[in-house]
């Protein structure tokens, strides 16, 4: 990894590939090590090829699965682990929250520690100094911080580990799935000490599997699958594909046999489209333009709407009056148990409410091919008065355990909510205030 001080980016990756070999046994390990020639082992590549650019100010979400490279790409950047190929420039200081303490020696104290890591850090005594009481006073462990750190809890010792990792001055921030360590009130501090980063223009490096936290905090996402980056761009979008990946109905799958799978399942779809009624209730509504849809074809979400109380269609939403959501599947093989779900989420992608059947716990039994079932959400929306999207699903668990996506509509109307009086922050709360003079 090379600085670069004039970089126009300041965290630049040109074809960075890293290789693992992997040995069949040890004794094979030792005869590679020991014979020139011999070579027995499978390579591993746990980041291939991968390109990135980042600029000042920018908070990147990194999304993947278990395994896909994420972490290893963060070790890179911070000088833990060499590239096997490709070129990493930085042009700003690194304060990486990977693994937490790992600068710590469990045989000195708590404040010498904090010594040690701003030694790691690069600081100078005199800066050390100066970040030494912020350090303690965030932490906030008493008279721990004078006894070794062997005798620390694990939550004291997250604490006294995040807070010095926090509590320095970085151009640039990597942070791997340790925001929320510790209590509640730790937490709290956390997170307000993340949001002052954002504020003053860090760059943010942040890996999670909670796409809440992405979608909140990040301004672009990027996703690494086996290795490769397959998504870089706007971070609702790099949240709706990371999903997809989950419930395995990716567009990026590297293998052939996969990618014709879902050929000939979507071929099947279409064929049997032919034949599925055309909705009504949704005529009535403003569809989104840019809706997601997706599934594996044993099913077909072919309508939804909003009504009253009383069954008639709404095309706006008052926050204190009850509503209808409906949506409607057929199904095109037979399934048990599918579940129904509903979901509300702001123009940004970020879940305001939702329920499913499973929640709910609702027993929706058997449908056999040609079936055609009605779900109803019958409940108040009690939503700050705003422009939301509703999105529905037929979602079902197979035999393995796996959930499967039979049929899904993200964001497919949009709807307004309305209120009869003003709201503090995202929901309307109707209370009953009583205020007595004594």
């Amino acid at each position: 990894m090379t600085k670069q001080e004039n970089s126009q980016n300041i965290i630049e990756i040109k074809n960075l590939k890293k290789d693992y070999k992997m040995y069949t046994s040890k004794k094979a390990r030792l005869l590679e090590a020991v014979l020139p020639f011999y070579k027995n082992h499978e390579t591993f590549s746990a980041i291939d090829g991968l390109d990135l650019e980042l600029k000042k100010g920018e908070v990147l979400g990194i999304l993947g699965k278990n395994g896909a490279g994420k972490s290893t790409l963060l070790k890179m950047i911070t000088g833990v682990v060499t590239p096997t190929s490709g070129e990493i420039k930085v042009n700003g200081k690194i304060s990486s929250l990977l693994e937490l303490g790992a600068a710590f020696n469990s045989e000195l104290t708590g404040i010498e520690n904090i010594y040690q890591h701003g030694q790691v850090m690069g600081l100078t005594n005199e800066q050390i100094e100066a970040t030494k009481q912020d350090i303690i006073e965030f932490a906030d462990i008493g008279d721990h911080l004078y006894q070794p750190v062997k005798t620390y809890s694990s939550g004291m010792f997250a604490r006294l580990a995040f807070a010095c990792a926090i509590n320095v001055d970085p151009d640039i921030l990597i942070v791997d799935e340790v925001l929320s360590v510790g209590d509640m009130a730790f937490q709290l501090k956390c997170f307000k000490k993340f949001e002052q980063f954002k504020e003053k223009g860090k760059t943010i490096l942040f890996v999670t599997h909670n796409v809440t936290d992405v979608i909140r905090n990040c301004t672009r996402a990027i996703i690494i699958n086996g290795g490769k980056k397959i998504y870089d761009g706007d971070v609702k979008g790099g949240v709706e594909k990371y999903k997809k990946i989950i419930v395995k109905l990716d567009e990026d799958r590297e293998k052939l046999e996969e990618n014709e799978k879902l050929k000939q399942e979507q071929d099947i779809r279409n064929v049997k489209a032919v034949n599925v009624p055309q909705g009504e209730w949704k005529k009535n509504y403003t569809i989104n333009p840019n809706i997601i849809e997706y599934g594996n074809g044993q099913a077909d979400l072919i309508d939804f709407g909003i009504f009253d109380t009383d069954g008639n269609i709404l095309t706006s939403i008052e926050n204190d009056k009850e509503v209808v959501l409906k949506s409607k599947v057929v199904f095109h093989d037979k399934v048990t148990d599918p579940i129904f779900t509903m979901t509300v989420k702001d123009f940004k992608g970020l879940d305001m409410m939702g329920t499913n059947t499973v929640q709910e716990k609702i027993v929706t039994g058997v449908f056999e091919k040609g079936d055609t079932a009605v779900a109803e959400f019958r409940q108040k929306l009690s939503l700050a008065p705003n422009k939301y999207t509703l999105s529905f699903s037929c979602t079902h668990f197979n035999a393995n355990g796996e959930l499967e996506v039979l049929s899904r509509k993200y964001d497919a109307l949009l709807v307004e909510i309305t209120s009869n009086k003003d709201c503090v922050g995202l929901y309307r709360l109707d209370s009953d205030i009583t205020v007595t003079k004594l």
